[in-house]
């Protein structure tokens, strides 16, 4: 049943000027925020065009390398013999998406499609972001680091408005209605500290920044192997984003079933 009413979200503006100095602070030495948000333009190039046509094993390999929850668990079913259910899976998924109205209940059947157990938990996250980077104008960032109501953690619990935020529960469901909500919130915010263009995608970095404060400050969860050595002060948000997903030897963070890295045009 499709949720109707809008959701309330509590957010915190004081939070929110913390984490976007931050942001503006950090990234001026790489280029500033515009970088970010150019990077996040060309991974949603890459995926449109990828699930614009036939979907092939090598293909989705190379968008799966820029999924930093969903890189290091989902080899198993990125080889050649589980790839034909995968790819219908996938092909399910987006079938009708631009009906919004059925988000969740895709998502619900696309995870459904696999174990339901604590291991595949990143399922969630592949729906989320073959959904967005395809079609950012209609679905917001809907991974578990942006808002997981079953563990009562992501970035909605870093900027919620409240005293002793970690001792309570927030009642607020991780369906599509919240993080459609999550953004308008968001980008309303960037406007009125004068971001006008391609908001889509500052807020994709600002959640992003919002997350990496907090591996920054308590350590990952989902992310601890990823984020385990902090390079420079923008890792953290540079690979909850996926834009460290190839090296310049075309090595990249996907690994196979065995453990192995796979390397972008390798047979």
């Amino acid at each position: 049943m499709v949720r109707t009413e809008r959701p309330r979200l509590e957010l915190s503006g004081p939070k929110l000027r913390l984490s976007f100095e931050a942001l503006v602070s950090r990234a001026e030495e790489q280029g500033g925020v515009e970088a970010y948000v150019g990077g996040l333009k060309l991974k949603s190039m890459l995926f449109r065009d990828t699930l614009a046509g036939e979907l092939d094993l090598a293909t989705l390999r190379a968008l799966c390398a820029h999924m930093a929850t969903v890189r290091r668990r989902a080899g198993a079913y990125l080889e050649p013999d589980a790839f034909g259910a995968t790819g219908g899976r996938i092909r399910r998924l987006l079938e009708g998406r631009e009906d919004t109205t059925t988000a969740d209940a895709r998502i619900a059947r696309f995870c459904a499609e696999f174990p339901q157990d604590r291991e595949h938990r990143w399922v969630r996250d592949l729906a989320a972001e073959l959904l967005h980077y395809a079609d950012p104008e209609r679905y917001p960032l809907m991974q578990r680091w942006v808002w997981d109501a079953r563990t009562n953690t992501g970035v909605l619990r870093e900027i919620w408005h409240g005293e002793n935020v970690d001792r309570i529960t927030i009642g607020v469901p991780d369906d599509y209605a919240t993080f459609l909500v999550l953004r308008e919130e968001l980008a309303q915010y960037l406007a009125s500290n004068g971001v006008f263009r391609d908001v889509l995608f500052y807020v994709d970095v600002l959640t992003a920044q919002v997350y990496a404060d907090y591996i920054g400050e308590r350590g990952g969860t989902y992310l601890r192997t990823d984020f385990a050595t902090p390079e420079d002060p923008m890792l953290h948000t540079r690979r909850i984003l996926g834009l460290d997903g190839v090296d310049a030897s075309g090595r990249t963070r996907l690994k196979t079933s065995d453990g192995t890295a796979v390397v972008v045009g390798a047979n």
